[in-house]
């Protein structure tokens, strides 16, 4: 291994449900370079999506290689793993070469004592930093041990077949019930880097709400003080324990949280760190906007998905309960929704919260009711494609303005 792969600074993680927008996509990152900024494209697909959509990870992998030279992108560009663990990771191996190891649901079950009483003796208060004690240390360690454990393992299997540093690595910990606080990552990340985890990108749950496809919840000014000090606990673990120097903060369900976007380019501005955007739902629902106002045909599937949706909203919303809240009696009836113009339907969708017309509601149900466009299978896609122009404009414009400006060129 002579040169290992190396995360960019910034870099955005950009899901396609369909693998139907990539040159849309990638285009927004050749807008930041014309403007002098490298955001480095990050294609990434859960398996739960592929699952849903009933794709196969080498369908990413083509999608971002025909964008790339397409467009003739000469940059970095990544295919992301997301949230795999042991069961699911084998299928992604050969296609991805960044990997989001997701633990989530291992936290708090126990490690060996043995194993918890051997960190304590080698870590002792990790320093006292960020007010640790040896009990909380220990404390901590009892809690988040095993979940490190799994993501080792989850890590060794994919480099018994990529190869040492052929491969970028994640850890993720953001799909649980509460946000770990610095002097938590801390340990965190010391249990990572004695695991022999070469963490690029730690995700965090941070305090409030990431819904998906709309605006943060919660406290803005809270979450810049705990988005600094991890950027703190992040700069400490490299520095102790030999994390790789470009380690970064990522965010996950991180598009259209434009009420923090200030704070993490502020953020950014004065430590002079990187950071991953995830983003993945936002770009399913351009391409919604994008049928409406090609009018014609395209409105009329864009009506129907709705249609159908409201009418699976149980079903399609279930998967996704911990990160949605809809107001069903704020839900237009689809009858309504027929008899919307294009312009209707698009400002009632697009994330433009000074829009009176905005839904949020309606945004997290389409937000998660893809489902109804996989069923629809070709007669879906072919109007994506009759629709190009209109869908692409869209997903260009949305990630760029909505997203890179304000947290990369800010």
């Amino acid at each position: 291994m002579n040169n290992p792969l190396v995360l960019g600074k910034y870099s955005l993680g950009m899901g396609d449900r369909f693998a139907q927008q990539g040159r849309a996509q990638l285009a927004a990152c050749q807008k930041a370079a014309a403007q002098g900024v490298e955001v480095i494209p990050v294609w990434n697909k859960s398996n739960r999506e592929h699952m849903i959509v009933g794709s196969e990870p080498a369908s990413v992998r083509a999608e971002a290689d025909a964008a790339v030279a397409a467009l003739g992108w000469t940059s970095a560009y990544h295919v992301d793993a997301d949230h795999i663990n042991l069961g699911t990771v084998d299928r992604f191996i050969a296609a991805s070469d960044f990997f989001t190891l997701d633990v989530a649901e291992s936290i708090g079950k126990p490690a060996s004592q043995a194993a918890v009483e051997e960190f304590v003796k080698r870590h002792g208060d990790c320093g006292g930093s960020f007010g640790l004690t040896v009990d909380k240390v220990r404390a901590t360690v009892a809690k988040y041990l095993y979940a490190v454990e799994e993501a080792a393992a989850i890590y060794r299997r994919v480099e018994s077949v990529r190869g040492k540093g052929n491969f970028i690595t994640e850890v993720s910990m953001d799909e649980t019930d509460l946000p770990q606080t610095p002097d938590e990552l801390l340990v965190i990340l010391a249990a990572i880097a004695d695991q022999g985890i070469p963490a690029q990108t730690i995700a965090p749950k941070f305090t409030g709400r990431f819904n998906k496809g709309v605006d943060y919840v919660g406290d803005a000014a809270q979450f810049e003080r705990e988005f600094n000090d991890d950027i703190a606990a992040i700069a400490t673990a490299v520095a102790r324990y030999g994390l790789p120097a470009n380690l970064k903060l990522s965010v996950h369900s991180g598009s259209d949280k434009l009420s923090i976007y200030p704070a993490i380019a502020r953020a950014m501005k004065s430590t002079g760190v990187g950071v991953h955007l995830k983003t993945a739902g936002t770009t399913w629902l351009e391409e919604l906007i994008g049928l409406a106002e090609a009018g014609g045909a395209g409105l009329a599937l864009a009506r129907e998905v709705y249609a159908e949706a409201f009418a699976h909203a149980a079903e399609l919303c279930a998967p996704y309960a911990t990160v949605i809240d809809i107001d069903t009696l704020r839900l237009p009836q689809p009858g309504e929704v027929n008899g919307w113009s294009a312009a209707d339907y698009a400002n009632a969708l697009r994330h433009d919260q000074s829009c009176p017309a905005f839904n949020p509601n309606l945004r997290q149900l389409l937000h998660v009711g893809y489902k109804v466009a996989a069923k629809m299978g070709e007669r879906y896609l072919g109007m994506v494609r009759e629709c190009e122009e209109s869908v692409a404009r869209n997903v260009t414009e949305n990630l760029y303005a909505r997203h890179i400006e304000r947290v990369f060129l800010a």
